[in-house]
């Protein structure tokens, strides 16, 4: 969705932006392409680092790399000497790369180590939560982050056959969760939902969501916008709600969530109402793109 990203951010010369998702570079890019202006990238996977090398020796100081997750972009920023910036976009879960690279582990449709981090050199791998999760929370994370509804069939599998040997591979994994959950008419492989828990609980990503959003007000200057590409409901429900919350658009009370008589002034206004989706062209193209949603807002400066 780079072209709508590219309208709802609007990119300006003299302005600076943060790329919190680097990843490939495709976004950086762009908007250094589309205006005279200064990128901040930032990712944690220590393989981004070495595809932004490439990029600044075309962009020189127009663009800085920044190694750390995106939750923390409020301290980078002070770190690299940066108070505000004019745009803050987000592209969220996981990059073609690290879907590609068999050995990084993110794919079940390559036998390879089970690992998911999106930084390689810190943190707790799939395998090792895998193999040492209780039952129970097995069952919550596959249920919670992959929406699965045989997660405690699925979990029991998994301690039942780590007895007998560890899970090392996604191919084990995937073994499991095929035997559990019966394929379904649209052709999805059964084992997406349980890999999707897995990610997300072994790289926090929703935590760095929340995160990052809570520090967008911090960052931007009044008149800044964020962009969020998200690719599942639990994503987007974020985003949507913070927007909403932020921008006096959570609308009236209701049984459980009383009326607020007195409402906190806005800071953002919603450059986009509902989400925006991928045009059919795109699709055609770019196949995992069938489930982006994008939202944008522009920071108004209120109570910062």
């Amino acid at each position: 969705m780079l072209p709508e990203v590219l309208a709802q951010l609007d990119p300006a010369d003299g302005a600076v932006y943060v790329d919190g998702t680097f990843g490939g570079g495709g976004y950086s890019e762009a908007i250094l392409e589309k205006a005279d202006c200064r990128v901040v990238a930032i990712d944690r996977d220590p393989a981004a680092q070495a595809r932004a090398k490439v990029l600044t020796q075309k962009y020189g100081k127009r663009l800085i790399f920044l190694r750390g997750c995106f939750g923390d972009v409020q301290a980078l920023l002070q770190d690299a000497g940066i108070e505000k910036v004019d745009g803050f976009v987000l592209d969220l879960g996981v990059s073609s790369f690290q879907l590609d690279e068999a050995q990084r582990g993110f794919s079940f449709r390559h036998d390879a180590p089970l690992d998911m981090r999106m930084d390689t050199e810190n943190g707790q791998s799939a395998a090792d939560f895998v193999n040492s999760a209780g039952e129970a929370e097995l069952a919550d994370v596959i249920y919670n982050y992959g929406e699965e509804r045989k997660s405690r069939r699925i979990a029991k599998k998994i301690v039942e056959l780590r007895r007998q040997s560890p899970i090392e591979t996604t191919g084990q994994l995937a073994d499991i969760v095929r035997s559990c959950v019966p394929k379904s008419r649209d052709g999805i492989d059964p084992s997406t939902r349980t890999f999707q828990a897995l990610r997300i609980a072994v790289n926090d990503e929703l935590g760095e969501l929340q995160r990052a959003m809570a520090s967008c007000e911090h960052i931007l200057r009044p008149g800044g916008r964020v962009v969020v590409v998200s690719f599942h409901s639990l994503e987007d429900r974020i985003v949507k709600n913070f927007f909403k919350e932020r921008s006096g658009s959570m609308g009236g009370g209701s049984r459980y969530r009383p009326q607020i008589d007195e409402q906190a002034p806005a800071q953002f206004r919603l450059l986009t109402r509902k989400a925006l989706t991928p045009s059919e062209q795109e699709l055609s193209e770019n196949s995992r793109s069938r489930s982006a949603r994008l939202r944008a807002a522009q920071y108004l400066g209120q109570g910062a």
